[in-house]
């Protein structure tokens, strides 16, 4: 009995063990149909999406599910082709991106896959001959697995997951997977892209209807450039758009309009052509890009105001380098992407708009001045042949009854009316000779001199001034009282740059129905109540001479303003 009972465990035994072995199969056939089934719902997840963030968002998260990775990415090769210009990343925390600092550009492990764009496993990054090493608050990460991505045989970027959960290692199933992935989330990106791109199109076009109806409705010139600018942001979306325009008789641009984050403090600023990225465009007569506008070497010169900022673009608005009138200037965010040929085709088209807007403002001005001196042609003819010969006749008939006037006083008050009427005759003639007067005798424009001149101020004061213009400087601010804001305005920055030990001096100068208002403030220490105050009178004298006034003010946050105002109908105060 002991011996056969031995025996007869034996087919038992061998019985658990197929059965054992059995389910081993079918829970590796479960599992391959499980992982089977999570990679179709995969492919069918990044294909639904149209919008191509999105698509690339749902790739790098299906990735790291599919093959259990703790932290995964998608690095999007830039136009270099040799570095990444964006990066998506899942499995950490917004607080431990902002720890880790700057996102990666492609050097190390994730240059690797860059230079050799084929399926790459590691059991240990850090021992890789390319390792770089993990730059300070980074997570440690050992296991490796990367896979380019490709759309119509372009390598688009690489998938990068690392740290296989339960410490194993990524497999050739692993990789399998992730290569089956890769080949799906390429069409799906190439039908985002092509989306994306009709799109951008169709709002290209529709954009450039609006912008033709603002022409030819004869919207002011600044509302059109405007329009443009801000059309111009949302389509790209940038985060800020700049309009800057040459000034006169300086190597110099000023920002006329800015559109974004802190537009008032761009708006009004004096940047030097030499070493900005506006000022390269409008040297070129082309445009000119950056990865990263604020980390550019290049284009370090002028005021800092472009922190945070990442790709940009400078588009000039003429069709050569002698034709240029301005710049238009986009911007996006740190870690947005690049700005791309495709985009830069339909931004050329934008700048020719903008370019015949400053065209047509310049000749519906110019044939505002042509009309306007016709209309004083005309009144001055009126004057000379109607009015003065008039004048004339009745002067000598008043003349010749004279001496027919028996009464001593009423002959006397005749020749009186006589001689008023030849003081009339002559200030007629001197009116005709002012409305004869061309532009070309009334010297360079008011807006343009301020601008000049506050531009000149930054080498004085070691930052530019920030300036705003408003109203018609050039046409209702008469010549004699434009003079007297000029010599107030140098006034006022001379004695804040000598004085006001201040770090930011704003400018503005507006012009209203009946007077022209000029105001310097800055954050200096202020105006001492025992200090000198010979430039003070000096304003003050010069106000009072043209009947205006000078107004000495202390903002709430500290410093001095100063405001000088003259009535346009210039005339000393009574």
């Amino acid at each position: 009995m002991g011996v056969e009972e031995p025996l007869s465990r034996m087919p038992q035994m061998r019985l658990d063990e197929l059965l054992e072995e059995l389910q081993a199969r079918i829970n590796a056939a479960r599992g391959t149909r499980d992982r089977v089934h999570s990679l179709l719902e995969a492919v069918v997840s990044v294909g639904r999406e149209l919008d191509l963030s999105q698509v690339l968002r749902r790739i790098v998260e299906a990735a790291a599910l599919l093959v259990d990775a703790q932290y995964g990415a998608l690095g999007v090769i830039g136009p270099d082709g040799r570095t990444l210009s964006q990066f998506l990343t899942v499995g950490l925390t917004e607080e431990e991106i902002a720890r880790i600092g700057p996102l990666p550009a492609g050097h190390g492990i994730l240059g690797e896959l860059i230079r050799n764009p084929e399926p790459l496993r590691l059991t240990d990054l850090g021992a890789h001959a390319a390792s770089y090493g993990f730059p300070a608050h980074h997570p440690p990460m050992r296991t490796f697995l990367g896979v380019p991505i490709r759309v119509r045989d372009e390598v688009f970027g690489n998938l990068y997951l690392t740290d296989k959960h339960g410490g194993l290692d990524f497999d050739a199933e692993d990789e399998s997977v992730i290569s089956t992935l890769s080949v799906a989330a390429g069409v799906a990106i190439d039908n985002a892209r092509l989306y994306e791109a009709s799109q951008r199109q169709h709002r290209w076009l529709q954009a450039s209807a609006e912008i033709t109806n603002s022409l030819l409705s004869g919207s002011p010139r600044l509302a059109v450039l405007e329009l443009i600018a801000r059309r111009a942001q949302e389509i790209t979306g940038a985060a800020l758009a700049d309009v800057s325009v040459p000034v006169t008789g300086a190597d110099d641009l000023v920002v006329e309009l800015a559109i974004g984050a802190d537009n008032d403090t761009r708006r009004g600023l004096v940047v030097p052509v030499e070493g900005t990225l506006s000022g390269a465009a409008y040297k070129a007569g082309a445009s000119v890009t950056t990865t990263g506008l604020a980390e550019d070497d290049r284009y370090t010169a002028g005021p800092r105001r472009f922190d945070g900022l990442g790709p940009a673009v400078a588009v000039p608005l003429g069709t050569a380098a002698k034709d240029t009138r301005g710049v238009l200037l986009l911007a996006r965010h740190q870690g947005d992407p690049v700005f791309t040929g495709a985009e830069l085709l339909p931004l050329l088209a934008f700048a020719g708009q903008a370019a015949l807007a400053l065209e047509l403002a310049e000749r519906r001005r110019d044939a505002e001045q042509l009309a306007l001196l016709e209309d004083r042609d005309r009144i001055a003819r009126d004057l000379h042949d109607l009015a003065i010969q008039r004048l004339f006749a009745t002067g000598m008939t008043l003349q010749s009854a004279a001496r027919l006037v028996q009464h001593e006083g009423a002959a006397e008050r005749v020749l009186r009316a006589v001689g008023d009427l030849d003081e009339t005759i002559k200030i007629i003639r001197s009116t005709i000779f002012g409305l004869r007067a061309r532009e070309e005798d009334i010297g360079p424009s008011l807006r343009a001199r301020v601008a000049r001149t506050v531009g000149e101020t930054a080498t004085t004061l070691g930052f530019p001034p920030r300036l705003s213009m408003e109203g018609l400087l050039d046409t209702d601010v008469p010549p004699s009282v434009a003079d007297h804001v000029m010599a107030a305005l140098t006034e006022m920055l001379s004695n804040a740059a000598r004085h006001a030990h201040a770090t930011r001096v704003e400018v503005a100068l507006q012009a209203t129905s009946d007077e022209v208002v000029l105001t310097v403030t800055d954050n200096g220490r202020g105006i001492p109540a025992d200090g000198r105050r010979s430039g003070l009178g000096n304003l003050q004298e010069r106000a009072r001479s043209v009947g205006g006034a000078l107004e000495i003010g202390c903002p709430d946050e500290g410093g001095s303003r100063l405001v000088w105002r003259a009535p346009l109908a210039s005339g000393p105060a009574e």
